[in-house]
């Protein structure tokens, strides 16, 4: 059966046609750049968030560091405030994990837990022993301060990554206004402030 002459003009002038390209190229082009735009986003969040965690462990070292005695009341307080550096990442009440623990070290170089608090998490076990990141954070008869901030960043689109992502980031600092600084629920022996 033979194709009219009229049906075959129309089939040549729809495959010469260049109207409409533009659109049928974005249709196809569209879904991925969505997908692009809203990874991105999760990943400038994720970004974000980790800077927050940096700030949060920074804050926890510094106001911390420069107490001699730390009441529970005290120890609230600090902790309240790394986690309000968070804002306005949502909290639960297991996530951030805040942690501050204080380091003896021994005239042997023995590092090991005086104390410890968490919030959220477990506190690290008085007497265990630790290992220092560097040599040069080992003097031996010092004592240092370690906070440690964990956070768990669920995306909002889950392009980005499938699942959350667990930052965590710690800071060893030395005390500031004594040579060790006591929290009183915990005691410390040979800690001697001021």
């Amino acid at each position: 059966m033979a194709v009219p002459i009229r049906l075959q003009r129309l089939y040549r002038r729809f495959a010469a046609s260049t109207r409409g390209v533009a659109a049928i190229e974005f249709a196809m082009i569209a879904p991925v750049l969505a997908v692009m735009f809203l990874a991105s986003f999760d990943g400038g969040r994720a970004i974000a968030a980790y800077m927050k965690i940096r700030a949060a462990t920074f804050a926890l070292a510094a106001i911390t560091n420069q107490y001699s005695t730390i009441q529970s009341t005290d120890m609230t307080s600090i902790v309240g405030a790394a986690g309000a550096v968070l804002a306005p990442y949502p909290s639960t009440a297991s996530n951030p994990v805040i942690t501050i623990s204080q380091i003896t070290i021994s005239n042997k170089g023995k590092a090991t837990i005086s104390w410890s608090y968490s919030q959220g998490g477990t506190a690290r076990a008085q007497g265990s022993a630790i290992t220092l990141p560097s040599s040069s954070l080992k003097v031996n008869s010092t004592y240092l301060i370690l906070a440690e901030v964990s956070y768990t960043f669920t995306p909002l689109f889950g392009y980005f990554t499938p699942g959350s992502l667990t930052f965590s980031d710690n800071l060893y600092v030395t005390p500031r206004v004594s040579n060790c600084i006591n929290y009183p629920p915990e005691s410390i022996s040979g800690c001697v402030a001021g």
